[in-house]
């Protein structure tokens, strides 16, 4: 009898070794950890963070970089052409859950076509390793706020590239109202 019990007791510490391994593995891959994290981003809170610089590679008279992260959607950086960029740097990395952009000059929808404003644009975002991840984004023409899901760890910038637009003319610069980033709490 004593024999049996000591056979099950084996074998359910052997099972549950096997167990945490395969767990542990799980969670050393990159898809797992990919999956881990992306539960825990949508389980966890989020909190806005801003950036500690903000720089444009181009912007209209009247219309700063700084305008795309002042909090106010009545204000816009005004990109002159396609192929502008803002690029946002962060005092010390963190986990990039989302990224929230307002298009157009206004919310108003009347306002918001008689401007330019972009339909599309790349996000390039590096990690405090100095790896580069991009992301293709493609924005609705409507006003309002666009909601872009990242899920990146330990980013330390974040430019925002304009590579599609509508309501182009002269003297209308593409307006990008305000953008807002989201890290996980």
């Amino acid at each position: 009898m004593r024999s049996g019990s000591g056979r099950t007791l084996r074998r359910t510490v052997l099972a549950l070794a096997v167990v945490g391994l395969l767990f542990a593995g799980f969670l050393l891959l990159p898809a797992g950890r990919y999956l881990f994290e992306d539960v825990r981003d949508k389980l966890g809170g989020t909190a806005e963070i801003s950036p500690a610089e903000v720089t444009a590679s181009a912007q209209a008279p009247g219309h700063p970089a700084t305008a795309a992260v002042d909090g106010l959607t009545n204000k816009y950086w005004g990109a002159p052409e396609l192929g502008s960029s803002l690029t946002c740097v962060f005092d010390k990395p963190f986990r990039l859950v989302g990224v929230v952009v307002h298009t157009g000059v206004s919310k108003e929808p009347q306002e918001f076509r008689q401007g330019a404003r972009p339909t599309r644009a790349e996000l390039i975002v590096t990690t405090a390793d100095g790896k580069v991840r991009e992301k293709a984004v493609t924005f609705t023409d409507k006003p309002g706020p666009q909601t872009v899901q990242t899920g990146i760890s330990d980013v330390v910038s974040v430019r925002l590239v304009l590579r599609g637009a509508s309501g182009q003319g002269e003297g209308r610069p593409i307006a990008v109202g305000e953008v807002e980033f989201f890290k996980r709490t």
